[in-house]
């Protein structure tokens, strides 16, 4: 993997980050430094050449080797992954595991040996007798609104996944979302998708990083974008600066975070 911006350091300065490692890619990748407390919520996504976020209603045929090793460090930096419901049932999500790679800088971090997985849920319409919620290394949570079906609490409960709420009605309200699991020491987050959830997240101006996979396919069809929800989206659109981009395989790695400047 190579790095193409910001361009490789002029002789004498720090030499970058070494990314064949992946001591040195979880350097690269490695959250800002924020006062405690002080969430920050980065969404990692792929997409192909032509805008598409899924092929055949899965994004695993847009990934790559390097795009999940990308994927793997980026959850060892994570106190807590995001989700939503429809993703969780396409995808197959289980539980994050801990990685020995990663034991240490979790440890040093104060962090639990895996990320929880926040699965948010208006109608809790989710199977709870899967490994996600039975057998996770740190309780799952599901994040839901004030008056979700009080059966289906009771399942997730009985399940053994901490119900959280952060919305009104039947609602999850993004930003609220984020300040429920900072309250719950949960400051680092990643957001996995699906594009409806991470459409809510940045409408609501809760998106604080953008990491994106470009991969050098196109597919056609009609599949979503990285960021398709109802609903209104944002009055103007924002602006993100580039962080850094990588490449790998013709695969582009790029990482924006919210503009700050003027």
């Amino acid at each position: 993997m190579q790095r193409l911006f910001p361009a490789p350091a002029a002789a004498g300065a720090p030499a970058p980050a070494d990314l064949t490692t992946l001591d040195g890619l979880a350097d690269a990748y490695a959250y800002p430094q924020l006062r405690p407390g002080t969430p920050w919520l980065r969404a990692n996504m792929v997409s192909s050449l032509d805008g598409a976020a899924r092929h055949d209603g899965r994004s695993q045929p847009l990934s790559s080797d390097a795009d999940m090793r990308v994927f793997g460090v980026l959850r060892a930096l994570a106190d807590a992954v995001v989700v939503g419901a429809e993703t969780v049932r396409q995808e197959g999500y289980r539980p994050a595991r801990a990685r020995e790679d990663f034991r240490a800088r979790r440890a040093a971090a104060g962090q639990a040996p895996a990320p929880a997985v926040a699965v948010v849920s208006s109608a809790l319409d989710l199977d709870f007798s899967l490994p996600l919620f039975t057998e996770p290394l740190t309780p799952t949570l599901v994040l839901t609104g004030a008056d979700a079906p009080a059966d289906r609490v009771t399942a997730a409960e009985k399940a053994g996944a901490l119900v959280v709420v952060a919305g009104e009605g039947t609602r999850v309200d993004p930003a609220r979302a984020v300040r429920e699991l900072a309250a719950r020491g949960l400051t680092r987050l990643l957001a996995e998708g699906g594009p409806r959830l991470l459409a809510q997240f940045a409408a609501a101006g809760a998106l604080d990083e953008l990491c994106l996979t470009l991969a050098p396919l196109v597919t056609a069809g009609d599949a979503m974008r990285i960021m398709h929800g109802p609903g209104p989206g944002l009055t103007e659109p924002e602006r993100f600066t580039p962080v850094a981009i990588l490449e790998e395989d013709g695969f582009l790695f790029t990482r924006y975070a919210r503009h700050t400047g003027g």
